[in-house]
């Protein structure tokens, strides 16, 4: 069976279709006007009866190149990945610039997705399927695809606006840099669905006048969130409070790891995820411990009543000296070594000094540095360290023991 297929003449072109949409449509290949003439080799073969009959109106040789064309690029999508691993990434990984990697990985999965949309395309235009609905609904994947990829190279090009808050105030770049970032993501996903709400007839313009009706209702359901937003740029304003410092606000402490537009996420020490609204911090009392310059080291060590007064005057000014020497002990700080109190089974020595770091690791280890010394010192003065014990002394033993045999 012969089928003769006629060439298009001339596509009619919509006067009414939005600008979105006639961009899209100078893109278009008629790839299944060229993919039909090959097809014709089909229906001119030995086989071309079977080919030619219709099922659903559809001719089955159409039928079979549509699931065909639709796994090939599904494969060439998968194809894509693998080289994309295998092949791309180890040669990015061996320039000076790290903007290549971070690009390439972002556009992994956009340039992943237009093999999809290609397939589709060719699937439906092979059925026969070519509706105004399918027509927007491929429409939309494209539009979807190109606000996605600019979506994404905001993650790979973020370093850009890092080094241009950096200009304006170095302590603060990262928290202005994601604040900023965070204004040009929300931009471009309110952009992008503005412009998939067009192609599907859909006034935008209307859309947003028509939200303005509800304005006050909107105002008093986005209070809180309009006070969590201006709560983020006091904290920004205020400087006090930056990533990765160690924190404390009303009982909640740990690590800042990211300060949004709503809410400041902390990791506990227990390593759970602490989520406040900006509001309440920036209404609340703050400790910094990472804005400290030195911590405190406090102590009270006990010596055995054995020990004489001579010792303990010995121990005492031992001590002092020892924390006036050590390179670690702050002496800008208040340092206090004194001979306190007559404990109930020692005579107590309080220790009171600073040393000069914050760091966490740092002090334990200069603490474990002063408590060996220390250890030293009242070993050295043939001292001893007192315990709690409690001795019983027995005046008189009576002649008729009740543990005499």
């Amino acid at each position: 069976m012969n089928q003769t297929i006629e060439t298009p003449t001339q596509i009619p072109i919509d006067i009414n279709t939005t600008q979105s949409e006639q961009i899209i449509e100078t893109l278009d290949l008629h790839l299944d006007w060229y993919t039909q003439t090959l097809l014709s080799h089909l229906y001119n073969s030995r086989y071309g009866d079977f080919f030619s009959s219709t099922f659903f109106n559809i001719p089955l040789a159409n039928i079979i190149s549509a699931f065909l064309a639709l796994f090939f690029f599904l494969f060439l999508r998968k194809l894509f990945t693998t080289l994309t691993i295998k092949i791309l990434h180890p040669l990015t990984k061996t320039t000076l610039t790290f903007y290549d990697d971070r690009i390439l990985s972002a556009l992994k999965g956009p340039i992943s997705f237009s093999f999809v949309i290609i397939g589709v395309n060719l699937f439906f235009a092979l059925m026969f399927l070519e509706t105004p609905v399918v027509t927007k609904i491929i429409n939309s994947m494209i539009m979807f695809n190109i606000f996605w990829t600019i979506y994404l190279l905001t993650y790979a090009l973020r370093d850009i606006v890092y080094k241009f808050t950096n200009r304006f105030n170095p302590e603060l770049s990262h928290e202005m840099g994601n604040f900023i970032l965070t204004i040009i993501r929300g931009i471009i996903i309110a952009v992008g669905l503005g412009a998939i709400l067009q192609l599907w007839g859909i006034n935008v313009a209307g859309l947003v006048a028509g939200l303005g009706i509800g304005g006050l209702a909107f105002a008093l359901a986005a209070k809180d969130t309009a006070a969590n937003l201006f709560g983020s740029i006091a904290l920004l304003l205020d400087k006090s409070v930056r990533i990765g410092e160690w924190i404390k606000i009303d009982g909640v402490e740990g690590t800042v790891e990211d300060i949004g537009m709503r809410t400041t996420k902390i990791r506990s020490f227990r390593n759970s995820l602490i989520t406040l609204p900006n509001q309440a911090i920036a209404n609340s009392p703050i400790e910094n411990f990472s804005r400290r310059q030195s911590r405190r080291i406090k102590m009270k060590i006990g010596i055995t009543y054995s020990a004489t007064s001579e010792q303990i005057e010995n121990i005492v000014g031992d001590i002092k000296t020892m924390l006036r020497n050590h390179p670690n002990i702050s002496q800008d700080s208040t340092m206090l070594v004194n001979f306190t109190s007559f404990d109930d089974s020692s005579l107590g020595i309080f220790i009171y000094t600073f040393s000069n770091t914050a760091v966490w690791t740092k002090y334990m280890a200069i603490k474990e540095d002063v408590n060996l010394k220390i250890m030293k010192i009242v070993e050295d003065n043939n001292a001893e360290f007192a315990f709690p014990s409690q001795s019983l002394y027995i005046e008189q033993v009576p002649k008729h023991s009740i543990f005499k045999k």
